[in-house]
């Protein structure tokens, strides 16, 4: 008999954290008010402190990265269709040595 795991929304999980965060109650009676188990409430509370910083984080550094990574990736993947190319052409000819 399998029990099916529960899944809470995006939203339920930042209220939780955000009022889990004013510490104007504890974490256990906010579990108890919304039928959560209060380990879940202080995962859910460190996910949200351990991700505050990427919502400052400038977009356009992400935009300058991810171009970056872009531009690296078409280069190596120039260099293994040369490298394959020249694989190839030494192959031929030693064939024709041997």
């Amino acid at each position: 008999m399998s029990v099916k795991r529960q899944t809470y929304s995006a939203e339920l999980k930042s209220k939780v954290a955000l009022e889990a965060i004013k510490e104007e109650r504890t974490i256990s009676e906010i579990a108890s008010s919304y039928t959560l188990h209060p380990q879940l409430v202080k995962l859910w509370k460190k996910q949200l402190l351990d991700n505050v910083p990427v919502v400052f984080t400038d977009k356009r550094l992400k935009v300058a990265k991810d171009k970056d990574d872009e531009n690296l990736k078409d280069q190596l993947y120039q260099q293994i269709g040369q490298l394959k190319v020249e694989l190839d052409w030494l192959k031929k000819k030693t064939r024709h040595l041997g």
